[in-house]
């Protein structure tokens, strides 16, 4: 249900009725747009639908949502959500981010390297795995801790902010000291527990599309975080599973503007783990932002034949220089920068 407030509501009218919602064990989420204030209420449906909601001091109409998303929903919210991930990057803007980096952490001294490229180049967002979930567990896993305080010396080195992935619950203190932004993969998608605890802490988080799950599904997955309060949400396509064999999955570009029509959520796109050919990520990487994606997360290594992981998606630094000159002007076409 979503509570529409009248421009000249006050704020003890809003309080007033945030109380009313929290004493019949409801949760109420305030959000607060350029023209009209909403107020989101989540829990048992019987209890809410007997509710005279419409009669309390400052309420325009009571609306009900039905989808299953609610707080993902634009009937929750109208506007785009503009996440801020720290030293001015705000994702979701009509600034482009791009996330460059390695597939994996292998070494402090590489790892600046490529940041210091990749920001040159105009990525803002460094990303590196230290913890990584790999196919077969003879491959390498990452470097975990280490991994993540190389991490942090290439944030401070180059003032990159820092994306790297999550994979369980029990490391999410650590991560949390090293990273601006937390990276639910794709097969992580639903790990409810795991959402539900990164939705407890006020950290943005890139949650990754699941390689065999629809976009409803999805968007259910970015509900769990929404639901514990955390709002710092960017939704990414990374390519599903199909019958096609010419690449690694198949880039579902339109995910992009569908995801947009329904949701108020940030969307990126990732054509390295899409593809899994470096040929193809500058095309699928333009095609994501023409089709109004808010970023890229791109996979960058000077050494591809050397990589501990993913070496054959993996951009060198000087294609990736000349794919960001590029995506300069498909998004200065659609009036957006990078």
């Amino acid at each position: 249900m979503i509570i529409v407030l009248r421009p000249d509501a006050t704020e003890k009218q809003v309080n007033h009725l945030v109380a009313k919602i929290k004493s019949l064990g409801l949760k109420p989420w305030v959000s607060k747009g350029v023209e009209r204030t909403i107020i989101g209420v989540i829990g048992e449906e019987d209890i809410i639908r007997v509710q005279p909601l419409e009669v309390f001091p400052g309420v325009e109409r009571v609306l009900q949502i039905l989808k299953p998303y609610k707080l993902a929903s634009r009937d929750f919210k109208k506007e785009d959500s503009v996440i801020d991930v720290g030293g001015g990057v705000k994702v979701g803007s009509k600034k482009l981010v791009v996330m460059a980096g390695p597939c994996s952490v292998e070494s402090e001294k590489l790892l600046i390297d490529i940041a210091r490229k990749v920001k040159k180049a105009g990525a803002t967002v460094l990303r590196g795995g230290a913890f990584k979930p790999r196919t077969s567990p003879y491959a390498f896993q990452g470097l975990g801790v280490q991994g993540l305080k190389y991490l942090a010396q290439a944030k401070k080195e180059t003032g990159l902010r820092i994306i790297t992935e999550l994979m369980d619950i029990r490391d999410l203190d650590t991560v949390l000291k090293y990273t601006d932004i937390i990276q639910i993969g794709a097969r992580n998608m639903q790990n409810f527990n795991l959402l539900k605890e990164v939705g407890k802490t006020k950290r943005p988080v890139l949650l990754k599309r699941g390689m065999a799950n629809t976009i409803k599904e999805l968007l259910m997955s970015a509900e769990y975080v929404l639901s514990e309060g955390n709002f710092s949400v960017i939704l990414c396509e990374r390519g599903i599973r199909t019958f096609e064999d010419a690449t690694r999955f198949t880039l579902d570009i339109t995910a992009v503007p569908v995801i947009k029509n329904l949701s108020h959520l940030p969307v990126v796109v990732d054509p390295s783990h899409a593809t899994g050919k470096w040929g193809l990520v500058g095309p699928c990487a333009k095609a994501g932002i023409a089709a109004g994606a808010d970023g890229l997360i791109i996979e960058v290594h000077p050494k591809p034949e050397e990589a501990m992981s993913d070496g054959e998606q993996s951009l060198v630094p000087a294609n990736f220089e000349k794919l960001m000159k590029e995506i300069e002007k498909i998004a200065e076409a659609i009036g957006r920068t990078l």
